[in-house]
């Protein structure tokens, strides 16, 4: 007699997998054969992920048509099944499967699009927090300045990719064939800050300095350890900059032996 994990087991693999049958031995036929049956919950789950991935990449959807993405989604949803039961995670690794798929090869710049949606996707859904207000560094002394470190804005992201998928992104999702003709797709690095707000999503292109900064910034480097001897002024406007726009949720300082001391949120 199979235990109810052994059942639960077979039915998610089964409706995963149009090969595999063993769900079939759990399903009475009751007028209908049991493969019948399966397939309508089968059918459905299809048609639910593939829905859940075209909300989250909508101008991959537009750039490569319905009928095509419809079978990449499927080739994608038998290789990376759900691992959680919130819709909302799934498809994060839909941008490196579409960079491997064979019959997206063409498109060189589709893999780097479908991580720009991601990207979005994610601060889109991230946590509400408060952003650090400038004066809560007001009471710092002196010989702190450089050891202050920040976290990043939940809502915040640093992305760099090959492509300028901003610009196709904006284009297809405005209709606008125009502003998607004259894009040059020579391949060239582009570092995107993307950072939700009140209203919109916005992305922001980084010099490749500035983006070097803001990565060591978002990852909790501190400030002594990250101003450039060259090059300072700029350093300190991107910072100004990021502080401004609410990019950090708190900061830290690090004594002098480097120990860590414990994260003091932004109040």
């Amino acid at each position: 007699m199979p235990t109810l994990r052994d059942i639960q087991r077979d039915i998610a693999r089964s409706i995963l997998s149009p090969g595999d049958s063993a769900a079939l031995a759990h399903i009475a036929g009751d007028g209908f054969a049991a493969a019948e049956r399966f397939n309508v919950y089968r059918n459905n789950v299809a048609i639910t992920l593939i829905a859940a991935l075209r909300l989250a990449y909508p101008a991959v959807d537009k750039l490569v048509g319905s009928d095509f993405f419809d079978g990449v989604a499927r080739a994608f949803i038998a290789r990376h099944p759900p691992r959680t039961a919130c819709l909302g995670d799934y498809g994060g690794e839909f941008p490196d499967f579409l960079a491997a798929f064979p019959a997206a090869t063409a498109l060189a710049y589709l893999a780097d699009v479908a991580r720009l949606e991601w990207t979005v996707n994610v601060v889109l859904n991230a946590l509400d927090a408060p952003a650090l207000q400038p004066d809560a560094l007001a009471g710092l002394a002196a010989s702190e300045h450089s050891r202050v470190r920040f976290a990043p804005h939940p809502a915040v992201r640093l992305l760099v990719v090959g492509y300028p998928a901003d610009a196709i992104w904006r284009a297809v999702l405005d209709g606008n064939e125009t502003a998607l003709g004259a894009i040059k797709l020579a391949p060239e690095p582009i570092s995107l800050l993307v950072q939700r707000r009140a209203d919109s999503v916005v992305m922001i292109r980084l010099e490749r300095d500035e983006a070097c900064w803001t990565k060591q910034l978002f990852s909790g480097v501190a400030l002594a350890e990250i101003t450039p001897e060259q090059d300072g002024a700029r350093f300190i406007v991107l910072l100004a900059d990021h502080l401004a726009h609410g990019r950090f949720a708190g900061w830290s300082t690090l004594p002098p032996d480097r120990a860590a001391t414990s994260v003091r949120n932004s109040g």
